[in-house]
């Protein structure tokens, strides 16, 4: 059977020898032939004489709209649908914090909650209150107008950028309603202007990440824990045979907090006891298994691992290890269904936003989580009982490892740095380490096979003494072949890897989730604060070589608002216009700072983002010898 590669050879094994059911990487041969107008973009399918495709012959489609009109409102379309996904998780989360601090639940990250209330200008001494208060002030903003401008934009991000973005008039309303007027815009017969759609993609971009990946972090965090750097254990070898195994997907962590501390109780393990196990255990898979690892100090007795990304997850359940699957977001793959009906593993969805066919749905609000943790260790206790006498276990022991660096976020890597930026900030100045580079975003499976660009640039980048932070199923990559270990040191290039172990560190940091970008998003605006300069100026680059999905795309265009150089390797459907295509890769370097560079070529990408780092280096007055002096200014 043909299957696609992966960067993993150890998966790409296991798929190839050990799954009895088709998988992603099986039905991705069969998906080859792509079509051509929908690869460019220039397909419109909205109205009754349509669906209609632009070629040189019919450059225009029946209503008169050409490719630059049909290619904008779709790219405008996806960009306010992957907004609109962020914008769920993070309305989610804030109700969460509300029910959870009407509880009076105990904060694990009541630091975060004061730092963040003063941020926003919360004045309360009562930590349940704070806590609301903070809540309803990103609700009322996400509630607002679309004329309201949301007030926590300018409370949260970095004041030169905030300048910029009132410049070019992109500063966004309240951000439900940016979305729905997005939608309204990219209508039949309405707005033909390209140039007005990108400018409303921008000012979705700077919502996706603000509210939806940088705010989402900081509530998780007052919630569930402050990440602390950690060794962590990784791949199918977390899955422990004698538990009961949970697996969960998705996005939502804080959806969680009732079962993870249900799971800490002797009573409930000893459920599992009673059953035949050892006790509960939750497996990670997907964004929010990222986010259970980047929290992991906090779990240690309930959580096993982080086992992969996306495309990881069929394959693990045909490990036969897993018992029941909980579902709330996205990156849950249909594919997941005749898996688990083969393996006999139960689904169960507690948002119906991942509804799968075959799973049972259990609706999450904020008053019910106690009522749904008890329903799904009654259901893991059940498929346990019911699967385990029928199901052979063969989860391979040797694919992962065991030292991965873990529980990197903003404030966890400056405690590391003795609480002050000025140690990295040095070891850039004088060149040790040459530049950062953001290496994001999700797999795929056509950009060279599974996770197989991803990790052939980031070889290059650390070669080239480039430090890269990664945050998503990016993570869940380079942790999966050994790349965020120790050990990793010895594949950079000599100044990063003095730099890597005199410090303990693999040269690729692991931020955790597709929400972590947002991690990212503060440490630059910290570094440039510390400098007194704004993003753009920062030696630093973005690559989401292997994006995935609209949620991806969202995430670039708040990269390309922030000011920084995105790479993708596969363009994101816009080749068909010339003047969007050009908009976005170099008129506007001009309007923002920030370009998208596509290249589907691992050494010429590597490349251009060393000659970007090097130019920013060169305008900061730094060479690449190690005799610079970068100060505070």
């Amino acid at each position: 059977m043909k299957i696609c590669k992966s960067a993993d050879k150890k998966l790409e094994n296991f798929i190839c020898n050990g799954c009895s059911v088709q998988t992603s990487f099986n039905r991705v041969a069969d998906q080859q032939s792509k079509c051509g107008f929908g690869v460019q973009g220039v397909c419109c399918r909205l109205c009754a004489n349509g669906p209609c495709r632009i070629t040189p012959k019919a450059p225009r489609g029946v209503c008169g709209a050409d490719a630059d009109t049909i290619v904008a409102r779709n790219f405008l379309r996806s960009v306010a649908a992957g907004s609109a996904c962020y914008l769920h998780v993070i309305e989610n989360t804030a109700l969460n914090l509300k029910e959870f601090a009407s509880k009076k639940k105990k904060f694990k990250g009541e630091e975060t909650l004061n730092e963040l209330a003063d941020k926003i200008g919360i004045k309360e001494n009562d930590k349940n209150l704070k806590a609301q208060k903070v809540a309803d002030a990103i609700l009322d903003d996400l509630y607002k107008r679309r004329y309201e401008k949301m007030e926590l934009v300018e409370k949260i991000a970095h004041k030169p950028r905030v300048e910029k973005w009132k410049e070019l008039k992109i500063m966004p309303g309240g951000a439900k309603a940016e979305v729905f007027d997005a939608t309204v815009k990219s209508s039949t017969n309405l707005s033909s202007d390209p140039i007005d759609m990108l400018m409303h993609s921008l000012n979705l971009g700077i919502s996706t990440g603000l509210y939806g990946l940088t705010l989402t972090n900081l509530l998780n965090d007052i919630m569930l824990g402050e990440p602390v750097i950690n060794k962590a254990k990784v791949g199918f070898k977390v899955i422990e045979e004698d538990y009961i195994n949970i697996m969960i997907t998705g996005h939502q962590h804080s959806f969680f907090t009732a079962l993870q501390d249900k799971l800490i109780l002797d009573e409930i393990q000893q459920m599992a006891k009673d059953a035949g196990a050892k006790g509960f255990k939750l497996a990670g898979c997907t964004c929010v298994g990222q986010d259970l690892q980047l929290r992991g100090e906090h779990y240690k007795d309930i959580f096993s691992g982080h086992a992969g990304n996306n495309f990881t997850s069929e394959a693990l359940l045909q490990t036969g290890g897993i018992d029941i699957i909980v579902s709330e977001f996205n990156c849950t793959l249909p594919g997941l269904e005749p898996v688990a009906e083969e393996m006999q593993v139960k689904m169960i969805c507690i948002d119906d936003v991942s509804k799968k066919r075959t799973a049972d749905f259990i609706p999450h609000n904020e008053n019910s989580q106690e009522d749904t943790a008890d329903y799904i260790l009654k259901e893991a206790i059940k498929s346990y009982k019911n699967r385990r006498k029928n199901i052979k276990i063969n989860i391979p022991k040797d694919h992962g490892h065991d030292d991965v660096i873990a529980g990197i976020s903003e404030k966890s890597l400056k405690k590391f740095l003795g609480d002050n930026w000025k140690p990295l900030v040095d070891l850039i100045a004088e060149g040790k380490i040459k530049g950062i580079a953001g290496v994001v975003g999700c797999s795929n499976l056509t950009a060279k096979g599974h996770d197989v660009f991803t990790v052939e640039l980031t070889k290059e980048l650390i070669k080239k003494d480039i430090l890269v932070l990664s945050a998503g199923c990016s993570s869940g990559g380079l942790e999966n072949v050994g790349l965020m270990s120790p050990s990793a040191a010895e594949l950079a290039g000599d100044s990063l890897k003095e730099v890597c172990k005199t410090l303990g560190i693999p040269p690729v940091l692991n931020f955790g989730p597709c929400l972590a970008i947002g991690r990212l998003e503060i440490v630059a605006a910290e570094l440039a604060k510390y400098l007194n300069i704004d993003i753009p100026q920062l030696p630093l680059v973005l690559s989401a070589p292997q994006w995935l999905e609209e949620q991806a795309l969202a995430d670039g265009v708040f990269g390309v608002a922030l000011g920084l150089p995105l790479h993708l390797a596969l363009p994101p459907f816009v080749t068909g216009s010339k003047l969007v295509t050009k908009t976005l890769t170099e008129d506007m370097k001009n309007i923002t700072g920030g370009q998208i560079i596509i290249n589907d070529n691992v050494d010429e990408t590597a490349k251009i983002l060393e000659d970007l780092i090097t130019e920013k280096r060169a305008n900061l007055g730094l060479t690449n010898t190690q005799d610079n002096s970068l100060v505070q200014q």
